[in-house]
């Protein structure tokens, strides 16, 4: 599920790159790579274990932000009959992680890679992540290889998974390739993606679940200061996405009729979530007919429009009960009773990006245990009553690093605006002390603390000023504006 990205698209970058740096370390971020960590990734870069299985006469495709190196996944797509298959490559990162060895106990330090404007901590180094597991174009690799197929409605009716060596033909980017679809210019394999994406995201419709646009924050440059704007998501981005989400709920299903396994879950938000989310709605100029379903909202939304492109940042709020339940009834641990992802309306787990997730690396091999009918290997189900813990500790790690940069890049954008006013609405108040809350302004698109003399009006338009945006404690404060 997305997750909201800042990056930094500024000409005079040095003090927010500076800020980030001192961000990272107060917040004990390892940047640097043990020298026995680098020695095993480079040998293990120099000999990866090829499977037999050869598949590399698929035509596969990568489907990637520009620039982007650590490539997990590619696709190949065609018909079958009145229905479709696709053919979705894994990057295998069990073939270069001995489990036990310098590689695996770094990668469970660290969890998952790490986000930030200026670029990222990654999991894995990148002699693996960027370079030997990585599905770059023309390169033999080995894979963990999907075959879905699917009915004429875009219904799965066949999940496999096997070991193969891949070669993938392009490294594309959504711009590029909803360029072509737009331009009627697509090859067939794109087309195949629309169509395919479009009749997924019909299925989520049906089965009451929603997934967010997460727009991309980007700080421009503006008049000597800095601006936050928004890049909305484009259609192949969803449709990229609804591959991946295919391929996680078919992990889920694996698994659960197996008795064993790695699911990622989600209960559904409680009232109090929706209220909140109303309110920021209000506050934003957002829409929402009390008669209109959540889901249905989102969908009608403009991630490129900056008000609708806030909103949809704050619904990532209603994501943070996910967690991981792990089961292995052969060892006394039962699937979970509701094994569901809300926002999905249905079973799911994380299994399609095994170079920047520690999780999907163990959920893969179950599956492909389960796949080929073998016994799932014992280091996986040793570790996996240890798994969730780990797993919400980096999610936990991955949410703290989020936020700090947000606050920071807020508090930059305000600095030397103190003393100015800006209309806002109280979001939330401090039930013990009233006269303390959170305020959302308009624009600049910025949630903070507010003070008042006296109690906050929940869900009320106030005028707000600025008394405090400081990059260096990442802090942003505002009082009720006098009158």
């Amino acid at each position: 599920m997305p997750r909201r990205h800042l990056s930094v698209r500024a000409a005079q970058t040095a003090r927010i790159n500076t800020e980030l740096a001192d961000l990272r370390t107060r917040l004990e971020i390892r940047t640097d790579w043990p020298p026995e960590v680098l020695a095993e990734a480079d040998r293990a870069a120099s000999v990866p274990r090829l499977p037999e299985t050869d598949a590399t006469d698929l035509e596969l495709f990568t489907l990637d932000p520009p620039g982007s190196r650590d490539l997990d996944q590619a696709m190949h797509l065609t018909r079958r009959g009145t229905g479709y298959r696709v053919h979705y490559a894994i990057a295998d990162v069990p073939a270069y992680v001995t489990p036990g060895g310098a590689v695996d106990t770094e990668a469970a330090h660290r969890v998952q890679t790490l986000y930030f404007p200026d670029g990222n901590v990654p999991l894995h180094p990148a002699r693996i992540s960027e370079g030997a597991a990585s599905l770059l174009p023309g390169e033999l690799r080995p894979a963990l290889l999907w075959q879905l197929d699917l009915d004429a409605d875009g219904a799965l009716v066949l999940a496999d998974l096997r070991r193969a060596r891949v070669r993938s033909r392009r490294r594309l980017d959504y711009a590029t390739v909803q360029g072509w679809i737009d331009a009627g210019a697509a090859d067939e394999q794109l087309d195949l993606l629309a169509a395919i994406g479009a009749l997924r995201e019909a299925r989520e419709r049906d089965r009451g679940g929603v997934s967010l646009p997460i727009p991309e924050q980007e700080v421009e440059d503006v008049d000597g200061g800095y601006r936050l704007g928004y890049r909305a998501p484009r259609p192949a981005d969803g449709w990229n996405a609804q591959i991946s989400l295919l391929t996680g709920m078919a992990a889920a299903e694996l698994m659960l009729d197996a008795g064993i396994g790695l699911l990622r879950t989600l209960p559904a938000a409680p009232d109090t979530a929706y209220a909140r989310l109303r309110r920021v709605a209000t506050a934003l100029g957002v829409d929402w007919p009390a008669d209109l379903p959540y889901p249905e909202l989102v969908r009608s939304l403009d991630p490129g429009r900056t008000a609708d492109a806030a909103f949809l940042n704050e619904c990532t709020g209603l994501l943070r009960g996910a967690g991981y339940r792990a089961f292995d009834t052969a060892r006394g641990t039962a699937p979970p009773a509701d094994p569901g992802h809300a926002a999905l309306a249905a079973p799911y787990a994380h299994c399609t990006a095994p170079l920047r997730r520690l999780g999907d690396r163990y959920a893969l091999e179950i599956c492909l245990a389960v796949a080929g009918g073998t016994d799932v290997p014992v280091w996986v189900r040793d570790a996996l009553p240890l798994l969730p813990g780990l797993l919400e500790g980096g999610d936990r790690r991955a949410h703290e690093v989020e936020r700090a940069c947000v606050d920071l890049i807020e508090a930059e954008l305000l600095r030397g605006r103190e003393g100015e006013d800006f209309e806002a609405v109280v979001v939330d108040v401090d039930g013990r002390r009233p006269t303390v809350g959170t305020v959302q302004l308009r624009d600049p698109a910025v949630v903070a603390k507010c003070d008042a003399p006296d109690p906050l009006p929940l869900g009320h338009r106030v005028t707000v000023r600025l008394t405090l945006a400081d990059p260096a404690t990442r802090a942003v404060r505002f009082t009720l504006a006098p009158g």
